[in-house]
């Protein structure tokens, strides 16, 4: 008799393993697929970020500045003969 309950207890422990193993790859698989869609979102956003950094020094460059400072704002240098330096 204890060896029958031996046996049973083997195949129970032999069954719960094997489902821990099922469970185990299952989970591996889920994070790897969440992996794969974390590293194309950040690819995007690599390439969103290049392109925002073009846009930035585009905006930022200084003959744009000097363009619209005299062309819309209808700014000139100061000239050297009425300008005052101030010192504390």
């Amino acid at each position: 008799m204890t060896r029958a309950l031996a046996l049973v207890a083997l195949t129970v422990l032999a069954v719960a393993s094997a489902l821990g193993v099922v469970g185990a790859r299952h989970d591996a698989r889920v994070a790897f697929g969440e992996l794969v869609a974390l590293e194309a979102e950040r690819d995007e956003l690599n390439v969103d970020f290049g392109r925002l950094q073009l846009e930035q020094a585009t905006w930022a460059e200084t003959n744009r500045i000097e363009q619209i400072a005299s062309g819309e704002l209808r700014m000139v240098h100061p000239d050297p003969a009425t300008t005052r330096i101030v010192r504390r």
